[in-house]
């Protein structure tokens, strides 16, 4: 028999469960987020996690995974990995790469490309992300502009982590990044598809920033201040 779950916050879901939306939050109007499924009249969850409820009306489950579902719209870090012609195959760690074009940078052109190799870190954007076609990648948002986007340096470091860390540090009430750029300068990038680049004044400084990130998944938003001073004295100490 299939349960049926009222919507709580920090309620734990398993695949197949039957969520029960209260009677305050319409169901026309509702947003799902990662995790549920609409069937008609009936929402169902489709992986274990804690479902969430974000006001007024967008209900996702939350759960730990590293494996990436390419969506439409967000930012990801990925690397070249081959040359097809006019087209680069990048890694974005989803189960198909994603392909991106020569054309994809500001100011390419035929005679304009950018100097792109095997192996190089890119931060791009998804245009197409579809279960049924390849997901394509663009560096220019929709004025044509770089902005953030692009080849990243070669002096950085990518790290892989678990989807949920990426959510948590970039929720706006997360402190994290404005603490430590008060306490050291860094260069970072973000993905919502797991990997992060990021680069510092010195090694030292790179390695205690990305230690600082693994640890920020299980340290409370009250203690973030205190690590982030913590690992400042660390990098003085190894100076």
């Amino acid at each position: 028999m299939v349960n049926k779950k009222q919507v709580m916050i920090k309620d734990v879901m398993m695949p197949g469960d039957i969520v029960e939306i209260p009677s305050e939050i319409s169901k026309e109007r509702i947003i799902l987020g990662p995790g549920l499924r609409r069937d008609g009249d009936t929402i169902y969850a489709c992986k274990a996690g804690s479902l969430k409820v974000q006001p007024p009306s967008i209900c996702y489950i939350d759960s730990y995974q590293k494996r990436y579902i390419p969506c439409r719209g967000e930012n990801v870090v990925g690397i070249v990995t081959q040359k097809m012609g006019d087209i680069f195959k990048v890694d974005i760690g989803s189960s198909d790469q994603a392909s991106l074009s020569y054309l994809a940078f500001e100011g390419a052109s035929k005679r304009n490309r950018p100097d792109i190799q095997v192996g190089d870190v890119v931060f791009a954007k998804l245009l197409i992300a579809s279960k049924d076609m390849e997901s394509e990648l663009v560096c220019v948002d929709s004025h044509g502009k770089k902005g953030k986007l692009g080849i990243l340096g070669v002096d950085g470091m990518l790290l892989n982590c678990s989807l949920s860390l990426i959510r948590k540090i970039l929720n706006p009430d997360n402190p994290f990044f404005k603490l430590f750029a008060e306490e050291r300068a860094y260069e970072i990038a973000v993905g919502m598809n797991g990997k992060i680049w990021i680069n510092a004044k010195s090694v030292h400084e790179t390695i205690a920033l990305a230690n600082a990130i693994f640890a920020v998944e299980y340290t409370p938003k009250n203690q973030v201040n205190h690590l982030c001073q913590k690992i400042s004295q660390i990098i003085l100490q190894c100076s």
